[in-house]
């Protein structure tokens, strides 16, 4: 299983669409077996569900998201999980642990500021 874990270094982000990449965990039997950086292609809407999706990802993992991404990701069958924070690597442990359990975070506010 794939894990995409949408980080800023390698804490998770809470913005999904603005982060600086994706620790992605390759994961087998509830261990972490390979990781590695993803450099974001940018933030086009509807891209990085598609993008993440072509690469394998099963599962992402992010602080917070807009709901068209989320809903890209249900259509592809990749799970979402919101509401996590910290670093990358304690999120996914959480996650195979059973323990990071998504709060459904969606970001609906089209208005909060970003920096470009």
């Amino acid at each position: 299983m794939k894990i995409a874990v949408a980080c800023e270094g390698n804490t998770v982000t809470q913005h999904f669409g603005h982060c600086e990449g994706f620790q992605v965990y390759e994961t087998e039997s509830d261990k972490i077996v390979a990781q590695n950086f993803l450099p974001s292609p940018g933030h086009r809407p509807g891209f990085l569900p598609v993008f993440l999706h072509e690469q394998g990802v099963n599962v992402v993992v992010s602080g917070g998201m807009g709901g068209g991404a989320v809903d890209i990701f249900n259509e592809k069958g990749v799970e979402v999980v919101l509401g996590a924070s910290g670093d990358s690597t304690k999120a996914v442990e959480d996650y195979l642990q059973g323990k990071l359990v998504s709060s459904g975070s969606i970001c609906r506010d089209h208005n909060h500021h970003h920096h470009h």
